[in-house]
């Protein structure tokens, strides 16, 4: 027993004498070690700084500067989310676009001050781009401009985008201008995406005329039904996921534009009860067959004078693009059947309405 409690021990001291000996043997080497000391405090260890802005080594002591044009082994420059400044330091270049063609693996040069930078800026692009590469972001840019113009969401412009490079790659519109197709795509994203946008909307904002909107619509149409029934790649497209075949704009769905141009005192109120009554509006048989602009702004008329903000129809007619006349046909249609369009909880003392302050005409 005594013997297998210091056979251990015996083992750790032998242990701990042969490093004792491997220490002794090791021969003394000089440090190579480059150390950068000050020549006039020879203080060790030494208080050095390097100025980063000029490039010198600095003795923090006493301001010797013992070396030059140092490098910077920083990082050059940093991004923040929430930085708001607009030059963008980056030159690695964006992720690939599937909105393009290619590789995309050229460089583009900015369009700068000056006339060697412009010509440097179209030479590059000349000898860099291709032909349809150059079609496909002309019509992007044209499409953002023409979205930004009416405030209508990023992911739609998206979605419009993701359209015309669908027809293009499938030559859906050969020889049909391309004001046309941008025009078709806005609206048929913004029907896709529950935008009220109507084609007189499109029609001032593209300057396309409307019968030709419509025939280009009808052809996107079914061009996409039959593309989403075919190619699955399509199936997580914010456009295409569920695509269907869209009814045309509702009174209800303008309702809220038009209610946000009116100053209104309580306009979210304004526009809840304008959108109950345009719904129900398509009971009414005299309304069957009009527009659901001059529809939308007679239910509007009709709510602010129901919930005391009234507002001229001259006003809602400027907002809704229609004529002062034609709010007032639409809204004596509404009037006559007022008892079967307004509910007993839109009024008082339940609701915040007032029949009373209905007007005649």
């Amino acid at each position: 027993m005594a013997t297998s409690m210091q056979d251990p021990f015996a083992a750790y001291k032998q242990q701990q004498d042969q490093l004792k000996d491997g220490q002794k043997q090791t021969e003394y080497r000089e440090n190579l070690n480059s150390r950068l000391m000050c020549s006039e405090c020879r203080e060790d260890p030494p208080n050095l700084t390097e100025e980063f802005s000029s490039g010198d080594v600095v003795c923090a002591t006493c301001g010797l500067v013992l070396g030059d044009r140092i490098i910077d082994t920083r990082s050059e420059w940093r991004t923040f989310a929430n930085d708001e400044n607009n030059d963008d330091p980056s030159r690695v270049g964006d992720a690939m676009n599937p909105l393009l063609n290619g590789s995309q693996l050229e460089t583009s040069i900015a369009f700068g001050e000056g006339g060697r930078a412009r010509e440097l800026h179209r030479a590059q692009n000349r000898s860099q781009l291709d032909k349809a590469t150059k079609g496909l972001l002309a019509a992007y840019g044209d499409i953002s401009s023409l979205c930004d113009a009416v405030h209508i969401p990023k992911t739609v412009q998206e979605s419009a985008k993701h359209i015309y490079k669908m027809t293009d790659d499938a030559k859906l519109f050969k020889g049909k201008s391309q004001e046309s197709i941008i025009a078709g795509c806005i609206f048929i994203a913004c029907r896709q995406a529950r935008l009220g946008r109507t084609f007189k909307e499109i029609h001032g904002l593209t300057n396309v005329s409307k019968k030709e909107i419509g025939r280009t619509f009808k052809q996107l149409e079914k061009f996409l039904m039959t593309q989403r029934e075919h190619d699955a790649a399509n199936a997580n497209l914010y456009s295409l996921d569920t695509y269907e075949n869209t009814n045309s704009t509702g009174a209800e769905e303008l309702c809220g534009r038009y209610c946000s141009q009116l100053n209104l005192r309580n306009p979210h109120q304004v526009e809840k009860y304008s959108r109950l009554l345009a719904s129900k509006s398509s009971t009414v048989k005299d309304l069957a067959g009009r527009s659901p602009l001059s529809v939308a702004a007679a239910c509007i008329y009709m709510i602010c004078a129901l919930l005391d903000d009234p507002r001229p129809s001259r006003d809602i007619a400027t907002a809704a693009g229609v004529s002062d006349g034609t709010i007032k046909t639409a809204y004596k249609f509404l009037y006559q059947a007022k008892g079967d369009l307004i509910e007993k909880s839109w009024l008082k003392p339940d609701g915040p309405g007032n029949l009373a302050k209905l007007p005649t005409n």
